[in-house]
């Protein structure tokens, strides 16, 4: 008997057809583990301990929520504003443990314990902050998006010339910053106003830091 008439494969084709069968009941396997395309991931949340205007809060956060957001969203505190959301404008400007942060690029996370000052937190309509008098004194806005974050951002500029800390118009790093509308002009460049109110949000900062 021709036993190769019987079994017309060759060995090479047994070994082909043998992994070829193998791998196709891999595949269910497969792609039953891994997971539809387009899938939602549920996200990870974390505990954030924040002090915020002087009271404590305590929030459960989706970890990529940021700092504006955390201000916004959830403890309602709308005075921040969002505006490119991009850090480009510095309308989201706030005091973190009294320094100035852009809130739309710092997750709430970062800043586990640390005290937020927002505009609420500067003054109230009884009692302004006096950069809030100066500003509405000088005429420092126009529509009044961008002045929360000017106010904020005004606040760490004052306390950086108080500390000496230069700035790229100081013309001595290493002596006291000298008070001018230049040095004010630098130190709030990163805060944009539509209006073009510039020269009035300057008069108002340097009418409160030669007080």
């Amino acid at each position: 008997m021709d036993h190769h008439a019987q079994f017309p494969l060759s060995r090479r084709d047994l070994l082909i057809a043998s992994a070829s069968s193998a791998a196709a009941s891999a595949v269910p396997a497969a792609a039953a583990a891994a997971p539809e395309p387009g899938a939602a991931q549920a996200p990870v949340q974390a505990a954030v301990s924040l002090t915020v205007n002087g009271t404590p809060r305590q929030l459960e956060l989706d970890t990529r929520t940021t700092l504006l957001d955390a201000l916004r969203e959830h403890l309602r505190l709308t005075g921040t504003k969002k505006g490119c959301d991009h850090g480009q404008c510095g309308a989201c400007t706030v005091l973190v443990d009294g320094r100035r942060v852009v809130s739309c690029l710092s997750l709430a996370v970062m800043h586990p314990g640390a005290s937020v000052t927002t505009i609420e937190g500067l003054g109230t309509p009884a009692a302004p902050h006096p950069l809030q008098t100066a500003f509405v004194k000088h005429d420092g806005y126009q529509c009044g998006y961008c002045t929360p974050g000017q106010i904020c951002s005004a606040v760490g500029a004052l306390d950086e010339l108080r500390r000496g800390a230069p700035s790229h118009a100081s013309a001595d790093i290493v002596a006291q910053p000298v008070l001018s509308a230049e040095e004010l002009r630098e130190r709030m460049s990163g805060n944009l106003c539509r209006c073009g109110a510039y020269s009035n949000i300057v008069d108002a900062i340097t009418e409160v830091a030669e007080a």
